[in-house]
């Protein structure tokens, strides 16, 4: 009995040692995951990812093994990943199912809070190895934060209208990721109450919110068409021409550069604030 004891404790031990194993083959199936695993230095061990996985530079040869709407399952078994990284909100269910049946081990990846990102990066690095790395990504995260929280939480608060898409017309709302990053700037959004994070809105109630600044995210690699305010001057920022155009690829990806967005968007909403200001 004692001799078996000491079996079964080395087989438990032996069994977390290589759970705990680094693991070499992993595919991540999502952009925002890609550019985690590049920034704490492991981004050599993706051997799959989804479409528009586009950064860093080396993200683009990454073998693709589906998108949004499917997942390619049998390419995936192909590579024989030891890790798969999934995007709960992003990937099908169905295909994450099929995965975890064949015994394969999924991670689910669902930040929803902008304190989120830093917990990610710890997991992603006791994942792979590269602890050290994450933790310094993290901390850099969370030491932004409160930095923005605490410089802007006490000032005036400006009118913003966040134009996400021009037609259907659609703003955020909520628990939206730019939602959060408004509040953190010290932004009022008038439609920040509507039903759902990404709502559809009526022209003529953001004609009559008043906005004071409009900002309008853009991505570098897939531009997009604007709305043309030009024909609602009596709207303040279209009047005294206060519009901010963010890269959308910096704030609205759950990354570590998320903040480096964050910090612009910010910077963009207290150089309106500080406009009205010398106006009154």
């Amino acid at each position: 009995m004692y001799v078996l004891r000491i079996v079964l404790c080395c087989c438990v031990l032996f069994a977390v040692k290589a759970q705990a194993a680094p693991a070499q083959r992993i595919i991540a199936l999502s952009p925002h995951l890609v550019e985690q695993l590049y920034s704490i230095g492991v981004g050599d061990k993706i051997v799959g990812t989804t479409d528009h996985a586009d950064y860093p530079d080396a993200a683009k040869n990454i073998p693709r093994v589906g998108n949004y709407n499917q997942l390619q399952v049998e390419k995936i078994l192909a590579l024989k990943p030891d890790l798969i990284l999934a995007w709960t909100d992003g990937n099908p269910p169905a295909d994450l199912n099929k995965l975890r049946q064949f015994g394969l081990h999924v991670v689910d990846s669902n930040p929803l809070q902008l304190t989120d990102i830093a917990k990610e990066l710890r997991v992603l690095g006791l994942h792979t190895g590269a602890v050290d790395a994450a933790e310094q990504q993290a901390l850099l995260m969370e030491q932004g934060l409160a930095e923005l929280r605490q410089l802007y939480r006490s000032k005036t608060k400006v009118i913003v209208f966040y134009e996400l898409w021009q037609q259907p017309l659609s703003t955020v709302a909520q628990n939206a990721w730019p939602q959060q990053q408004l509040e953190l700037c010290g932004a009022t959004n008038p439609f920040a109450t509507a039903v759902g994070d990404y709502p559809q809105v009526n022209l003529e109630h953001v004609v009559a919110s008043q906005p004071q600044l409009i900002i309008q995210p853009m991505s570098v690699n897939e531009p997009r068409a604007l709305l043309d305010w030009s024909r609602w001057p009596a709207i303040p920022a279209v009047k005294y021409q206060q519009f901010s155009q963010p890269d959308s690829d910096l704030v609205h990806r759950t990354t570590s550069r998320m903040l480096q967005g964050v910090r612009q968007l910010c910077a963009d909403i207290d150089k309106t604030r500080q406009f009205f200001a010398k106006k009154s």
